[in-house]
């Protein structure tokens, strides 16, 4: 039943990996893979649970006495559906929560013209300065709001700015790579840095301070390559598309603009301060956010000078917010889940240890293999095969040096962190930031191939190299 589940898990995986040449959308295939796999799991369940998970069920039984005197095959199944899935799908809202407040957030500064206030302050045209400013600001945008998101804005930024397609392929390339570092040293900067954090794996305090060095390397050196291609002036455009939102935005007072984008940056940035704070989980925090957003955007369109029918109020914004997106995360995520409990993912992570044993190798291999799939499922399967490790694991491991990697915090999340964010830069099909600006500006893979991939590879690398040094040099003073 393994192999089967094995097989149906890499069938999914594949139909993902190509959506494009399939014509099928990821989220279709990764609901299917995922409720296919956990159908197998409940009917695999009595001989997989006696090796895989055998003390976590004596102890569920204990709890519940009245299942003592069912079948052994019952207990199974009760334990499968009332505590192993439950417990998962518990994880799995923690993090789709707090997307669906993030998307909420962005979109309502977005659809009120928040960020005209930074992309209506860039008025150059060379192209080597407007490069650096462009990566800059998609750097630095990225880590506080999310890679995708940035990409968007950046991408409306550049058709407002450059004629030319092929100028704009350039830029747009340069766009993804600054998303992806940039989301890469900050919690809230990616969706798998997102998922990292929820669960425990990464911390605030400890993600910034130790990856934002290499995050700007990995960022830094492909600009640097590519401006020395590019010479004089870009072509500006002849006209540009006016957005469906124009005639709201022209009734909206500047102050009122301004304030939603404060509001609403000011209340992503909150959301590590309210978990540090409250130990709650963010998805709360994120939900503070938005009710704060909303509250301030019904008490602004009290004003009888704006049209009802233009009012985009948070009830309407709701509506544009990626389905189809979260619900590809709840499948893959699903999917996983069945792996970890299982044991697939415990029998791959002991085949990485004693086969490679290092963590870094490890990583560098994960963020080379989400260049050619999403890298969602390669976070999730790590955080499946790699649990974050106790004081007590550490004392009872045979290798305690080596089990210190694993907590929170340890060197292999900080480094799968980075790793995952930034390997993805590597092909354009890598990343969500670069299947959006392909879909958006019609990129030809094979171009980005040729041209881009190469300085990406390098990127990734000396940022992990400068990784790898600090953490020489900590070990070395410490």
């Amino acid at each position: 039943m393994l192999t089967a589940m094995l097989f149906v898990f890499v069938i999914g995986y594949l139909f993902i990996a190509l959506e494009h040449p399939f014509k099928i959308n990821k989220a279709g295939s990764a609901l299917l893979t995922g409720t296919v796999l956990w159908v197998m799991y409940v009917f695999a369940a009595p001989d997989l649970i006696p090796s895989v998970s055998f003390e976590e069920f004596q102890h569920f039984l204990q709890s519940s006495p009245a299942l003592l005197s069912e079948s052994f095959r019952d207990q199974c199944i009760h334990f499968v559906v009332d505590h192993q899935l439950i417990h998962c799908i518990g994880e799995i809202a923690e993090t789709l929560i707090f997307l669906i407040g993030a998307m909420i957030t962005v979109e309502l500064i977005d659809v009120h013209g928040g960020f005209l206030f930074i992309t209506n302050r860039i008025t150059t045209t060379n192209k080597r300065k407007l490069l650096v400013i462009i990566a800059m600001l998609t750097f630095f945008m990225s880590a506080a709001l999310d890679n995708l998101t940035s990409s968007i804005v950046m991408i409306m930024l550049i058709r407002k700015l450059i004629g030319n397609f092929k100028e704009r392929w350039v830029f747009g390339s340069i766009i993804i790579i600054a998303a992806n570092s940039g989301g890469a040293w900050s919690p809230i900067g990616d969706v798998t840095t997102i998922m990292l954090w929820v669960r425990g794996n990464i911390s605030t305090s400890a993600t910034i301070p130790n990856l934002i060095l290499p995050s700007i390397v990995s960022a830094l050196i492909p600009v640097l390559i590519a401006t020395r291609f590019l010479h004089g002036n870009v072509t500006p455009p002849i006209y540009f598309q006016e957005e469906d939102n124009d005639e709201l935005l022209k009734e909206l007072k500047t102050k009122e603009k301004l304030s939603i984008l404060i509001i609403g940056v000011l209340c992503l940035i909150f959301v590590p301060i309210f978990k540090t704070v409250t130990h709650l989980p963010p998805f709360l925090g994120i939900l503070l956010g938005v009710g704060i957003l909303w509250v301030y955007t019904e008490i602004m369109y009290r004003r009888d000078t704006i049209n009802e029918d233009l009012k985009l109020r948070l009830s309407k914004v709701v509506r544009r917010i990626d389905g189809a997106t979260l619900l590809f995360f709840l499948g893959i995520l699903l999917a996983v889940d069945v792996l970890r409990f299982s044991g697939i993912l415990g029998s791959f992570s002991v085949w990485l240890d004693q086969t490679v044993g290092n963590v870094y190798a490890v990583n560098m291999v994960i963020g080379a293999l989400s260049a050619i799939v999403d890298n969602v499922p390669l976070v999730a399967g790590a955080i499946g095969m790699y649990p974050v490790a106790t004081e007590a694991m550490v004392a009872a491991s045979a290798n305690p040096e080596y089990m210190m990697n694993f907590v929170q915090d340890g060197t292999f999340w900080q480094f799968l962190t980075y790793c995952a964010g930034v390997g993805g830069s590597m092909l354009i099909i890598g990343s969500a930031a670069g299947v959006v600006v392909m879909g958006l500006e019609r990129i030809n893979f094979m171009w980005y191939l040729k041209r881009i991939t190469w300085m990406a590879a390098i990127g990734y690398i000396a940022g992990a190299l400068v990784y790898m040094l600090q953490k020489w040099l900590i070990n070395l003073y410490l």
